[in-house]
């Protein structure tokens, strides 16, 4: 192998560990020994002079020089993948990492997902749902492509909103009447839960403190314990529009604006993988925004 070879090897085992973010790991993917990808690594921080991950942590992570040497070695590997696509005239293949918000994650924009990426038989998909600070974390990171996340900030919409998420206050059937948004206690997610941020931070914007009366992860138990009438919920409205659940009813709350933008965010060394990235988007797009 030459030397520029080897370069692209390393650089290639420093991309993995940023995606997996650990040493056993990358040596299951390659496969390799541990010992090899650790001397790969010390090879590529010999190289140029740096160290590339802190090894004080457990597990260890990249350094900022590492960072920034993933993002200038992904440009190169992306080039280079770029060339050997042109001489083969290649369809997109390989392995696409999405993150999804929790708040999106429902069946219409699942089978909108599936049904993008199923257009390219050579490509597979992994798929990681979380909370918005998370994936834009990983995303920051190399260890997503590409991720759509929930923004429920004050600031000037950038690029890559793509829709937006209302959110509708939800009761029992037989205490919406008397539900008092500012009052009642509510049943929510645990932080940092995109819904619940915003809501904290539109009900502090009218002076008034959010009550939680009970965390639960799981959206089909929150609405059970409001079905109770154990406090107040938030559910999309786009998933209200043909029918609420049963015992349930939407609670009227002027002034109080409970929406989130959709953002997605993109690597900019997708290559081959573009073309199915365009495709994902433009069908959660249609989807989020369907009246």
């Amino acid at each position: 192998m030459t030397c520029s070879g080897v370069v692209l090897e390393e650089l290639k085992t420093l991309a993995l560990f940023a995606e997996e973010g650990s040493i056993q790991k990358v040596a299951q993917r390659l496969p390799l020994t541990q010992p090899a990808v650790t001397r790969q690594i010390q090879r590529l921080e010999e190289m140029l002079g740096t160290e590339l991950l802190d090894r004080r942590l457990k597990p260890s992570r990249l350094t900022p020089a590492g960072v920034e040497v993933l993002a200038r070695g992904k440009d190169i590997l992306a080039a280079v993948d770029a060339l050997r696509s042109f001489a083969k005239g290649d369809e997109p293949e390989g392995l696409l990492r999405l993150g999804l918000a929790h708040g999106l994650c429902d069946k219409a924009v699942a089978a909108a997902i599936g049904d993008a990426v199923a257009r390219f038989p050579k490509v597979s998909l992994r798929l990681k749902s979380g909370w918005s600070l998370e994936l834009a974390d990983q995303h920051k990171r190399g260890q997503l492509d590409f991720a759509f996340i929930l923004d429920g900030s004050n600031s000037k919409p950038g690029d890559g909103v793509v829709g937006t998420e209302a959110l509708g206050i939800i009761a029992a059937e037989n205490t919406s009447r008397q539900a008092d948004v500012k009052t009642m206690p509510w049943v929510l997610s645990p932080e940092p839960c995109d819904a619940r941020r915003r809501l904290a931070a539109a009900l502090a914007e009218g002076g008034h403190r959010l009550m939680v009366g009970a965390e639960i992860q799981d959206s089909a138990l929150q609405i059970d314990w409001v079905r109770r009438g154990q406090g107040l919920g938030l559910l999309p409205r786009r998933l209200l529009r043909e029918k609420l659940p049963e015992g349930i009813a939407l609670v009227d709350a002027p002034g109080l604006e409970l929406s989130l933008r959709i953002v997605v965010l993109r690597s900019p060394h997708l290559h081959l993988l573009r073309e199915v990235a365009d495709a994902v988007t433009e069908a959660v797009t249609a989807t989020v925004r369907a009246d």
